[in-house]
């Protein structure tokens, strides 16, 4: 195994090496989310309104496929880091074949119902229709998403961090040059409209699937893809459900956010669901980023609590703790010192551009302190300790912030929903570093006796 790196080399340098490309490639997906959105919102503003409304299941889908290969990287990286690595081909190759079918089941069931779901928001049939044809073209390509998320995991789980990100970035360049080709008909292509937003995500996400495939029979590769009478464990099956179930819950519970803030921000005006759109779209230049230092720390964090190393358990989370914050502080001064020319970029209208404003002003009150959160539930995943991460993100997502923003939102209306944002922050980023301190204490050896 080559993997003893992940053990011996200094800290700092360690996450960075690990985390940045996948800091990089969250970059370009972010962009890839603004251009693609963009784009879509020079069509209409009813098409920028429907995406918003589509994009709660779009995340049921990815979450799901992400989740489970969430679950795999940390087994991999476990099982790697005590030197089993049958157990790890094992893990590799049952979160493909298990991720295939959740994609087939996925894309059958999500396509079917969004005709109803998108009746839950608007009575507006030019928004439900646009919605309708962006999602069956889009969900199409569900199982090659699936496979496409365990093959990243995968790959993190080893180290190859600077394949995936080239992988991964690939698809969303390829998803940003054709947005403009296939949406309006430039050149040689035809004018698709929605559809061709929908497809050149697809076409993307295909893309990186397929370098995935190419880069792993190109080279050496430490893990072996491939069928052995010992591939279906039980064990190992129940070991990546038990990580990837909260790990799944966990990104699926923004669904169920947006779509309750959806339902209450509609009472008050149209213009809101648009602001609370445009926001989770804007937001993913930092949580994604954030995300990356997340899946840098995974398989570090996993590979040394397998290896036994307690100590560097510690440093690494507080490592991946002080970048994340960075990236946070970046993200607040951006918010409030240019919310109009953010906002600007997806309506012209200035009654939308100011509520947008004040919107960001507000919930960027809450970005920094969100880290302590982010990171606990990312290391606490990577130690394949999956419930107490799915208790943090429910408090985050749904226990505390639903109800806030409902009470906030019959004095203040709008207002209210964008003050719950950062109040709910702060109360889950203590309770977030309680759970993990509980978990994972500080002391090496209290963390061998938990073990």
């Amino acid at each position: 195994m080559q993997q003893t790196f992940m053990k011996t080399r200094p800290i700092l340098p360690l996450v960075l090496s690990m985390s940045l490309p996948m800091v990089v490639s969250m970059m370009v997906a972010s962009l890839y989310n603004i251009v693609d959105s963009y784009y879509v919102a020079k069509i209409s503003e009813d098409a920028m309104t429907a995406l918003s409304l589509v994009f709660p299941i779009q995340n049921v889908i990815n979450a799901v496929t992400i989740g489970f290969s969430v679950g795999a990287n940390a087994v991999i990286s476990y099982h790697l880091g005590a030197q089993d690595t049958q157990k790890a081909n094992a893990a590799a190759v049952q979160s493909i074949v298990y991720n295939a079918i959740h994609g087939l089941v996925l894309m059958i069931g999500c396509i079917a119902v969004m005709p109803f779901f998108l009746r839950l928001f608007t009575t507006d049939a030019q928004v439900i229709d646009i919605g309708v044809r962006y999602s069956r073209v889009a969900f199409a390509f569900s199982v090659f998403v699936a496979i496409s998320m365990s093959m990243e995991k995968i790959f993190q789980a080893v180290g190859k961090m600077i394949l995936t990100m080239v992988c991964m970035m690939s698809g969303c360049v390829a998803n940003i040059l054709l947005d403009p080709l296939l949406i309006f008909g430039w050149g040689p292509f035809p004018e698709m409209g929605i559809e061709g937003a929908a497809l050149a995500t697809g076409i993307g996400q295909t893309l990186s699937l397929t370098l995935y495939i190419v880069t792993y029979f190109a080279g050496h590769f430490p893990l072996r893809l491939c069928f052995t009478a010992q591939t279906f464990q039980t064990g190992l099956t129940k070991k990546m459900y038990a990580v990837g179930i909260p790990a799944t819950l966990n990104l699926a519970l923004p669904s169920l956010l947006i779509s309750c803030l959806n339902i209450i921000l509609s009472a008050y005006s149209q213009v809101y669901v648009l602001v609370l759109g445009v926001y989770y779209k804007l937001q993913t230049f930092l949580y994604l980023p954030a995300n990356g230092i997340v899946q840098g720390m995974r398989p570090i964090i996993g590979y040394n609590f397998g290896a036994k190393e307690y100590a560097r358990v510690e440093k690494i989370y507080r490592v991946a703790l002080s970048l994340s914050v960075g990236i946070m502080a970046v993200g607040t001064l951006l918010c409030w010192f240019l919310p109009g020319q953010l906002m600007g970029l997806f309506s012209t209208n200035g009654d939308t551009i100011a509520a947008g404003s004040t919107a960001l002003r507000i919930i960027s009150i809450g970005f920094i302190v969100s880290s302590i959160s982010i990171i606990s539930c990312g290391a606490l995943e990577g130690l394949g300790m999956g419930t107490p991460s799915l208790v943090i993100s429910l408090i985050r997502y749904a226990v505390l912030i639903i109800p806030v923003a409902f009470l906030l939102s019959r004095f203040w209306e709008a207002l209210g929903v964008w003050h719950a944002f950062w109040i709910t922050e702060v109360v889950t980023a203590v309770i977030a570093y309680g759970l993990y301190r509980k978990k994972v204490p500080m002391h090496g050896a209290a963390m061998a006796k938990k073990e």
